[in-house]
């Protein structure tokens, strides 16, 4: 996948069918399923933040081009204007142009997930788990001496030069001030990613299955 910085509010993404394939999705997927071409959309806008510091902040405006061997993706960052009837894009140096929210077209239309949102993994029985990334083992280390977890699955991956630990809760088991307190101490050492946990599965290298904090405090000592 091609990324560019078009500017301060825009990035410019192609990709190729080949690639999109290599992910583990078709051009059906792409073109028909909205949760599989939201899934690939935040990939895209993992490895964008990864390759140039592009960081979501609010509501995005998307234009999808099909191309002969992929597609195009542009990105810009808007907000709402003040009246919260329409997306302000920024086109230039001090140049703003509103579009109103009942006049999108399907080629164009603005994005108002959270980049929290997007590392949210629901599963159909009924747990839901949280994919945190760590650019350094040690950061998994430190955090292992910091959590003690009871009835919460973890595992531990690592894909492309980066660790993941996927962390599962039943929601019947921990109230969400709990899910909150540990959630918040994870990313303390790591941040959500917008990979699903299939694609590191099935991509990624498994190092620990299950109790994978337990696992690494139990073989390595913090500092280490």
């Amino acid at each position: 996948m091609d990324i560019e910085r078009v500017n301060d509010h825009t990035m410019k993404f192609y990709i190729s069918y080949i690639d999109i394939e290599d992910r583990g999705f078709n051009r059906e997927d792409i073109w028909y399923n909205r949760d599989k071409s939201e899934q690939l959309f935040w990939e895209m806008m993992d490895e964008a933040r990864d390759h140039d510091d592009f960081f979501i902040d609010g509501p995005l405006w998307i234009q999808v081009q099909a191309l002969e061997k992929g597609i195009e993706v542009l990105v810009t960052k808007a907000q709402l204007s003040k009246d919260g009837q329409k997306l302000e894009l920024p086109i230039g140096l001090d140049k703003i142009i509103d579009i109103p929210l009942d006049e999108r077209i399907e080629s164009l239309f603005e994005q108002e997930l959270e980049e929290a949102e997007a590392g949210a993994i629901f599963n159909e029985d009924g747990t839901f788990g949280f994919l945190i990334k760590f650019d350094d083992f040690e950061h998994v280390i430190s955090l292992s001496h910091r959590l003690i977890f009871e009835e919460i699955k973890d595992e531990l991956y690592s894909f492309e030069n980066r660790y993941y630990v996927y962390v599962e809760f039943d929601e019947v088991v921990h109230d969400e001030e709990e899910i909150d307190r540990i959630l918040s101490v994870m990313l303390e050492y790591g941040e959500e990613s917008a990979l699903t946990i299939h694609r590191v599965r099935e991509y990624g290298k498994q190092i620990v299955t299950e109790g994978a904090l337990e696992t690494i405090r139990h073989h390595f000592s913090p500092g280490m």
